[in-house]
């Protein structure tokens, strides 16, 4: 096991004059489970190539433990890299394509057996460790490909969406397998996925990564309750927060004909915010009740719980706006229902134009 950690690593394709990865400082301790979640193109899987050797670094460095390995062969990092695509030999049974990196190496037999045997049970492949991967399912060729990583005994696993391939069901039940597995190991592992659901339930914590520029890293819970700017509340959150540019008034902002007290020091010197609250921090009022008009347009129902989209008219426009209801009586589409906050100290602030949180 070791720590990771990225020194101003930046890498710059040929060619072009934005970097993928922009001066990436970035610290893992030993045993820890990373992740590195953004939109596509966001440079998360090249930070972890950067890692793994695969490709250059332009400025900067990356250590493994106490050893800088920018200049290090990809082989001699002493780590094991999953791929989305399993890359498993068709030709060789379950039992050879997770001990053949151990054969390469030289290992005896009798070494490799056992390896292989004890991965085997973690993943419960012992039953087919003569097949063929073409005899496997998507999920258990994932297993056998995170089998032929455990065996190597890596200072770090490395792993680039390999849940993509799964149906939903297998990759709520495989990432919840990874995660235990991780724990019980206790090897530091950098995961990428463009999921962020996938990255709130597994990582200890969460790297969220834009245009090859770190944005915020840190615990899942602090991601989603403090995101740093508006990018990190929009991202993290399924759905995303609810976030519109309003003028700022009387000691508020007003949605439709609701006006939602602010912090003065938050709005110091502004004339407008970017104000963002959750779906769940809205709910449905009676139509006395203090709250704002919503045009139902889209219902999503999802059993327990129903998401409802709509629009907000008022004198500063029309806004779009998500609110989660009770799944078993939600508005019908073009209705009109009445919304309230149902916590104004959940309500977040963002800078109009730079989209950093205001401290309230």
């Amino acid at each position: 096991m070791a720590t990771v950690s990225y020194d101003s690593a930046t890498r710059r394709y040929p060619g072009t004059e934005i970097a993928a990865v922009d001066q990436l400082n970035l610290e893992i301790t030993d045993g820890e489970f990373l992740v590195l979640v953004g939109p596509s193109g966001s440079g998360k899987t090249t930070a972890l190539r950067m890692l793994a050797g695969l490709e250059d670094i332009d400025e900067g460095g990356i250590s493994i433990g106490d050893r800088d390995v920018t200049m290090v062969a990809p082989k001699d990092r002493d780590i094991a890299m999953v791929f989305q695509s399993y890359a498993l030999y068709p030709h060789m049974t379950v039992a050879d394509n997770m001990g053949f990196a151990l054969k390469l190496r030289g290992e005896p037999k009798d070494v490799v057996k056992e390896k292989v045997a004890e991965a085997a049970r973690l993943l419960d492949l012992s039953p087919y460790l003569d097949r063929k991967p073409k005899a496997l399912s998507g999920g258990q060729r994932q297993r056998v490909a995170m089998g032929r990583a455990i065996v190597r005994d890596p200072s770090v696993f490395l792993m680039d969406e390999p849940l993509s391939n799964l149906d939903a069901k297998l990759r709520v039940e495989t990432r919840a397998n990874i995660a235990a597995l991780q724990q019980r190991l206790g090897t530091t592992t950098v995961y990428v996925t463009h999921d962020q659901v996938e990255a709130m339930t597994m990582g200890h914590r969460v790297a969220v990564l834009k245009d090859g520029i770190l944005q915020q890293v840190a615990s899942p819970r602090e991601l989603y309750e403090r995101p740093s700017n508006a990018f990190v509340a929009a991202f993290i959150g399924s759905p995303g927060m609810n976030l519109a540019t309003l003028a700022v008034a009387g000691g508020g902002v007003q949605l439709g004909d609701l006006v939602v007290p602010i912090a003065r020091s938050a709005s110091s010197g502004l004339s407008e915010v970017t104000f963002g609250i959750r779906p769940e921090t809205l709910h449905l009022v009676g139509v006395a009740d203090e709250g704002f008009e919503l045009t139902v347009e889209l219902v999503e129902e999802l059993g327990a719980d129903a998401y409802v989209y709509g629009t907000v008219s008022g004198s500063t426009g029309t806004q779009r706006v998500n609110v989660r209801v009770d799944g078993r009586t939600p508005p019908k589409l073009g209705q009109t229902v009445r919304v309230g906050v149902r916590n104004n100290a959940e309500v977040h602030l963002f800078h109009p134009s730079s989209g950093a949180r205001l401290a309230a």
